[in-house]
């Protein structure tokens, strides 16, 4: 996935979303909202409170008309509890899963037409409020991956879930086992898809040994010692750097600050301003 800024770097990872300087604290940020131990502060991001929103902001808006959250935990998960309203999405519900992983296209995001129809499928309009999760450390963390997606489509109202359900359980709000049957919509309207949110094969050899390119799997799939998840072939890119998703969470799943992620980044030689690519 092409770096339009590091924030949108992260929401790859099922974090966040953005530009590098994203990252970086807001002139006068407002204080943290302190729920016991849990520190919510979407406004410490520069943006952030485009891209997230809170629990608590969630909850308020819970069965209102112009909502649909999406669950991207394994459904297996969702099946044993969920937010209330949630539909279930697994980790590739808007993505190509012909064949198997490593088939060609296998995991990228459905064309526009097919995501058109899913997505009328599940209710969702242009004005629709689109809010995405996972539970995110045993979901795994699809719910940025999904706002990701929907923001390459050019949907504007589209939100991650600060935390996500780990912080939402938490916070001591209702999960439910029931399964919601969505009503479709029709007349939804997806832009092309903003090729500067990913890095195609093309750019991707054209700039080896340029721009910095992150794996951000487990240890043993950068090494090569695990292959269990379809690679065609063991180990990583040639002269990719290794950051484990999980290093941007805290382990509540709430995200580092901005100068633990700086500092993070900066520490495998990426600045804010740079351009890099995660995978």
């Amino acid at each position: 996935m092409k770096k339009s800024s590091m924030l949108i770097a992260v929401l790859v990872l099922g974090l966040l979303g953005g530009t590098g300087y994203y990252f970086m604290k807001s002139p006068a940020p407002p204080p943290q909202i302190e729920k016991g131990s849990i520190v919510i502060a979407p406004e410490r991001y520069k943006n952030g409170k485009a891209i997230f929103i809170t629990p608590e902001e969630l909850k308020a808006k819970l069965g209102s008309a112009g909502l649909i959250i999406l669950d991207g935990s394994n459904p297996k998960l969702y099946a044993k509890e969920h937010i209330p309203g949630a539909i279930s999405m697994g980790f590739k519900g808007l993505s190509r899963s012909e064949g198997k992983p490593g088939t060609p296209l296998w995991g990228t995001i459905l064309p526009k037409d097919q995501l058109t129809a899913k997505l009328e499928s599940l209710g969702i309009t242009n004005d629709t409020l689109v809010v995405a999760y996972s539970d995110t450390f045993k979901g795994p963390g699809a719910g940025g991956r999904a706002v990701w997606q929907l923001q390459m489509a050019g949907l504007k109202n589209v939100k991650l879930l600060y935390g996500g359900l780990e912080v939402w359980k938490r916070l001591g709000y209702e999960t439910t086992a029931d399964v919601p049957q969505p009503t479709a919509s029709t007349g939804l309207v997806l832009s092309d898809y903003d090729e500067a949110f990913r890095a195609q094969i093309d750019y991707m050899k054209e700039n080896l040994g340029k721009v910095v390119y992150i794996d951000v799997r487990s240890k043993d799939e950068f090494t090569g010692k695990d292959t269990s998840r379809g690679e065609a072939r063991p180990g990583h890119i040639a002269g990719a750097q290794w950051i484990a998703w999980t290093d941007f969470l805290n382990e509540d799943s709430t995200p580092k600050s901005p100068e633990e992620i700086i500092a993070l980044m900066a520490s495998h030689g990426v600045k804010p301003e740079d351009e890099f690519v995660v995978y």
